[in-house]
């Protein structure tokens, strides 16, 4: 009788460790587009096209935006609300896996109302003042500078506000920046705004 409790209980134990050994590998395992997408979804939309006009679109940035971003939140290089926050929970390897996922995402075309007398001087500065890093009007960037097409006009004047203010450094930019006047700034936001 002995003999047979010990040999019951063995089984259960070993299905135990066995369930035990299965739910580790489930949470070992490496995330997936899908979770990138259900965890950024909220603020920054579905495939990081963002519906609200304070949040940006991730949707069709480079991996290489994307990572230096997250890497700038996380040491707290830059400001932000929630980000920094959030950005400490992931490694460097998480990050690389959402630069790939955003990247892989078609450019989100938002419709915005702009000024089109602004938006014909933005696109008149845009080559010579901004052209070295936001190529194919700012649809492509160069190295780990981000895309500017399209994105929410209320979003761009929050970050190049960062910026004017010395809150917000990114080598170029930072330099770049003093160089505008305000005038042509809010047009080449609106310029970037308009593009689709």
């Amino acid at each position: 009788m002995e003999k047979r409790r010990w040999i019951e209980r063995s089984g259960q134990w070993a299905l135990a460790a066995s369930v035990l050994a299965i739910s580790a590998s489930a949470f070992a395992m490496p995330p997936t587009a899908a979770m990138w997408d259900n965890g950024c979804a909220a603020c920054h939309g579905t495939l990081g096209a963002s519906a609200g006009p304070a949040m940006p679109s991730l949707a069709g940035q480079s991996k290489e935006a994307i990572v230096a971003a997250m890497k700038s939140f996380k040491s707290g290089a830059r400001p932000s609300t929630v980000m920094g926050r959030l950005a400490t929970g992931y490694t460097d390897a998480d990050f690389a896996v959402m630069g790939d996922f955003f990247a892989g995402q078609k450019l989100h075309i938002t419709q915005q109302t702009l000024d089109p007398m602004r938006v014909a001087k933005g696109a008149s500065l845009q080559a010579s003042k901004c052209g070295g890093c936001h190529t194919e009007n700012g649809k492509v960037s160069n190295d780990d500078a981000p895309a500017m097409a399209s994105q929410w006009l209320l979003y761009l004047r929050m970050q190049m506000a960062l910026y004017v203010e010395g809150k917000r450094k990114t080598p170029g930019m930072s330099e770049a920046i003093k160089k505008l006047s305000s005038d042509d700034l809010e047009s080449l936001m609106q310029f970037y705004a308009s593009v689709k």
